[in-house]
């Protein structure tokens, strides 16, 4: 297949391309992109770098992504998946969370009365009556 890397053409194959990594070391996978040939990970640039003969910084590794994908390897990218941006809220929600969440209904309990208060004659009364009666009974 005819694919252009760093404005040349290059007639590839993905037996060319396996016969010409077999025995190469992969480096380690640091930042961009990879390319999964035969069991290993090898960077991109290490892989056009090799199978083109030219000095990385000649190439991008979107060519080289783009070749290898077209001649049916898998590449990924080694970027780390972003974390899920935090949902959000509406006011309404943004205040109902800040109230904290509804409480379950109870039964409805009877209403209690308070106990009716005295007049305050019938307090001093209810006092002497309770003397009295520590009187009588002392």
């Amino acid at each position: 297949m005819r694919c252009v890397i760093a404005r040349f053409p290059f007639d590839l194959t993905k037996a060319g391309v396996l016969d010409s990594m077999k025995g190469v070391k992969p480096e380690a996978i640091t930042t961009g992109e990879s390319v999964l040939i035969g069991r290993r990970h090898y960077p991109v640039k290490q892989v056009g770098e090799v199978i083109t003969r030219q000095d990385r910084r000649d190439f991008t590794g979107g060519e080289v992504t783009r070749a290898m994908t077209r001649l049916g390897f898998t590449c990924r990218s080694n970027q780390e998946p972003e974390p899920a941006a935090p949902e959000v809220l509406t006011p309404l929600q943004n205040a109902s969370a800040m109230l904290g969440a509804p409480q379950p209904e109870s039964q409805p309990q009877p209403e209690s009365r308070p106990a009716p208060a005295l007049a305050p004659e019938m307090a001093v009364t209810a006092a002497a009556d309770a003397n009295a009666d520590a009187a009588v009974a002392g």
